[in-house]
């Protein structure tokens, strides 16, 4: 059935249309208006309902700029405060949306105050400061706490490496929170770049503002920012599943040990009896070389095969030279590699990892 609109002599940029206008004899349209607002890319902020976790699923007293949850990280002040970020599940039905049957949500527990402590902030560095310069935008989320509670939102434009001083775009609005969720929304007047320099790895960073020398709890999902004035329905970023997962792995990737067998990582190569190197292939392409990569640990945790012969590492592997679609890594051995072998390493261990980083 083709879905047209009935006849009218013009239509104006802005022009929004309701489900009386339309109907299914005058032509096909593709309408995005106000009962129509689901579309790829309207959400700029990635992992807006907390669903991927790829570090873990609980972060007991994280350091400062720590990422916790995929694109999310957490910068506060003060001393001795003890605080655990979790992703927490749903209880089927639960969830804050009707329609909209979320699996996981970003839980801020706070248990000892410290000392000096005046800012608590979760914050996502949105890719290129140029997303949104100018124009008017809405940042919306759904909050719940253990009591009353008050969370702000703030937005900073970052000009990057070698580019212009930050932005700030000063305090938004603050939210006050209950042991409901609810929704809200805060408005923010995105500063023009005309003028600025565009250093590398520029980004748009939006904070919320948790409270602070208290022991808050506090629930967060359906994070969104997008273009405009007023909130419109929530949706992720890619809208699936496996294209929210693929555009968290362009700024971090972690290959994981299984719970049962033992996955070969790369292809490796013997330059002598105690070095293999291989590459290390990504799922997607990462937004530039990764400037890290971390370990579960333990060299044991890791093995490379000469011939038919497993040798476990005696020293974790080693970023060596990087590119945006595998890392060149480099497995350490005591000895028992033969020079010019070929061969393949593995995760020993469903508790190990390989992860890279290429975060803002």
């Amino acid at each position: 059935m083709a879905v047209g609109l009935p006849a009218k002599t013009t239509y104006a940029n802005g022009d929004v249309f309701s489900a009386s206008d339309i109907n299914d004899t005058n032509g096909t349209i593709n309408l995005i208006g106000q009962t129509n607002n689901f579309y790829a890319g309207k959400n700029k902020i990635i992992n807006g309902d907390m669903r991927v976790s790829q570090r873990g699923t609980s972060f007991s007293n994280p350091a400062n700029f720590a990422y916790l949850l995929d694109r999310y990280a957490i910068y506060y002040d003060g001393t001795g405060a003890t605080r655990t970020i979790s992703q927490q599940t749903f209880t089927p039905g639960t969830a804050p949306v009707a329609g909209y049957e979320g699996a996981n949500f970003f839980r801020y527990a706070q248990t000892v105050a410290g000392t000096s402590n005046t800012v608590n902030l979760i914050y996502q560095r949105i890719e290129d400061v140029r997303t949104l310069a100018g124009q008017s935008a809405v940042l919306s989320v759904w909050l719940k706490a253990d009591s009353a509670r008050t969370v702000t939102a703030t937005a900073r434009q970052y000009f990057g490496s070698g580019g212009s001083g930050d932005v700030n775009t000063g305090f938004t609005g603050s939210a006050s929170v209950t042991t409901s969720w609810q929704r809200f929304s805060f408005t923010i007047s995105m500063p023009s770049i005309s003028g600025k320099t565009i250093g590398t790895s520029s980004a748009l960073e939006i904070q919320l503002g948790l409270p602070s020398g208290t022991t808050p709890t506090i629930d967060i999902w359906g994070l969104q920012l997008e273009a405009g004035s007023t909130a419109t329905a929530f949706q992720t970023a890619t809208g699936t599943i496996q294209g929210e997962l693929a555009a968290c792995q362009r700024y971090y990737y972690r290959y994981l040990g299984e719970s049962t067998g033992t996955p070969f990582v790369a292809n490796v190569w013997w330059i002598n009896a105690n070095n293999a190197y291989g590459t290390v292939p990504f799922p997607v392409s990462m937004r530039t070389y990764p400037s890290a990569m971390d370990t579960s640990g333990t060299a044991a945790n890791y093995g490379v095969y000469s011939g038919a012969t497993a040798i476990t590492c005696s020293a974790v592997p080693i970023l060596d030279t990087p590119n945006r679609n595998n890392a060149f890594v480099q497995f350490v051995v005591g000895s028992g590699g033969t020079a010019g072998f070929g061969g393949g390493a593995r995760i020993l261990s469903s508790s190990a990892y390989l992860g890279f980083t290429a975060e803002l």
